[in-house]
């Protein structure tokens, strides 16, 4: 395999970290794929909000974390579980209803939790965990830790007054937090600028007393750059981020929505593939030198592997008994973790 120059200034850890990144995606991918067919076939019971398009968002943000840091996202969440670590036969037993999953079944595909993790949840109410990330920034300053606290929702969150509330809350009181929304573009009721496909969501915020940036969420680099800065913003002296974070998912917004929606035309979701984030990124490392098509091939071997054993363990693992109606649903969760 050619090494370009720029390959050569790219030093073997950090050409290991972006292709692990990449590794992240096609897990996030494939996985969701995989998720979607579970769910045509009757595996997967109750609501289902597919992530495909939005990859890079996730693993670029949460790739700057440490493992002290808490999280909480909206109800499209497999991808943040997966790229936080969770193993994907822990997320995939969840979504279909099995003890081994990560709430013993008993979330499902909304509430992925794993507190070990300080991944604390997959919230189902629009908005209704915004408040809650303010709430842990403030125990994190109260206490005088370095943690922080990361919030990651839609843009049809900012029309509930908990977001507004939540935000001037941790700009007055300077909290570690941070406020990542996914700007998908076609949040559930509201209204969208069609002519300019954006929200300007950071503009919208400006009243707090915080940083704001807009971010390409199909570029890995940028979002962690930007998930960068907001996170030495967070630690030290102690300040909040809004994130608008531009993005785009490939499918619709649940399964009980057709592929492209009634909303969008398929052109419209064919022009915005050209901007795949998975594939973005594979072309810069193979610009780079630190990726061919063989050890693509191989990657992608291996992630469907994965997420296949994912899928299996999932369909045998036995259903949660009766009693578990009763039982701490924190517990460990057995073999399946």
């Amino acid at each position: 395999m050619a090494t370009t120059k720029s390959a050569r200034k790219t030093d073997t850890r950090t050409a290991e970290k972006y292709r692990a990144y990449l590794r992240q995606m096609l897990l996030i991918r494939h996985f969701e794929e995989k998720a979607g067919e579970a769910y045509s076939l009757g595996k997967i019971g109750g609501f289902c909000h597919l992530y495909i398009g939005q990859e890079a968002v996730a693993v670029g943000c949460l790739s700057q974390l440490r493992p002290t840091d808490a999280i909480t996202t909206t109800y499209r969440e497999h991808g943040h579980a997966l790229a936080r670590g969770i193993p994907a036969r822990a997320v995939m037993a969840e979504l279909f209803g099995k003890a081994t999953g990560t709430s013993k079944g008993k979330g499902g595909s909304m509430h992925i939790f794993d507190a070990s993790l300080g991944f604390l949840g997959g919230h189902g109410i629009v908005g209704g965990h915004i408040p809650l990330s303010t709430g842990m920034g403030f125990a994190f300053k109260y206490r005088h830790t370095d943690q922080v606290a990361v919030c990651f929702f839609g843009e049809a969150a900012i029309n509930n007054g908990a977001f507004h509330e939540a935000l001037n809350m941790a700009g007055i009181w300077k909290l570690p937090c941070i406020f990542i929304c996914e700007n998908n573009r076609y949040g559930m009721g509201t209204a969208l600028d069609r002519a300019t496909a954006t929200w300007n969501i950071a503009e919208r915020a400006s009243a707090y007393d915080m940083s704001r940036e807009v971010v390409d969420g199909q570029d890995l680099a940028e979002v962690m750059a930007a998930m960068e800065r907001a996170v030495v913003r967070a630690r030290r002296p102690s300040a909040p981020t809004l994130l608008e974070v531009r993005t785009y998912r490939f499918v619709g917004h649940s399964m009980s929505d057709p592929i492209h929606g009634h909303y969008r035309t398929k052109e419209e979701v064919e022009a915005h593939r050209k901007r795949d984030p998975i594939v973005l990124w594979a072309e810069k490392l193979k610009a780079e030198g630190l990726l061919d098509d063989t050890a693509m091939e191989k990657l992608e071997a291996e992630v469907k592997a994965e997420v296949q054993d994912a899928y299996d363990f999932a369909d045998q693992s036995p259903d949660p008994e009766p009693e578990e109606l009763w039982r701490d649903v924190y517990a460990p969760v057995g073999e399946g973790r």
